[in-house]
């Protein structure tokens, strides 16, 4: 059986290789975790935009509303005039 002793030197460069392998494998990890983190933020903030899209085009014309509502209540005003005027009744 043929021994192969290593010195001292060698085998701290080996622990020193592992503990590198360790270190490189932590932040592999870390850096995947970090960017899977980073893509559901993304996600999640491409939906809030687009629910904020669909309440603008939803709401763009909130303004107009008051218009409609002095609107509506001449026509209620005009339809009880012809409803006056139908049964012969003086407005």
């Amino acid at each position: 059986m043929i021994e192969i002793a290593m010195s001292t030197n060698q085998t701290l460069w080996w622990i020193t290789l592992a503990v590198g392998l360790v270190v490189a494998l932590v932040v592999a990890f870390l850096l995947e975790w970090l960017r899977r983190t980073v893509r559901d933020i993304d996600r999640s903030v491409d939906d809030v935009w687009t629910a904020g899209q669909f309440v603008a085009q939803n709401t763009q014309a909130t303004h107009l509303l008051q218009t409609t509502k002095a609107r509506g209540v001449d026509l209620l005003e005009e339809v009880e005039l012809h409803r006056a005027a139908a049964k012969g009744e003086r407005v």
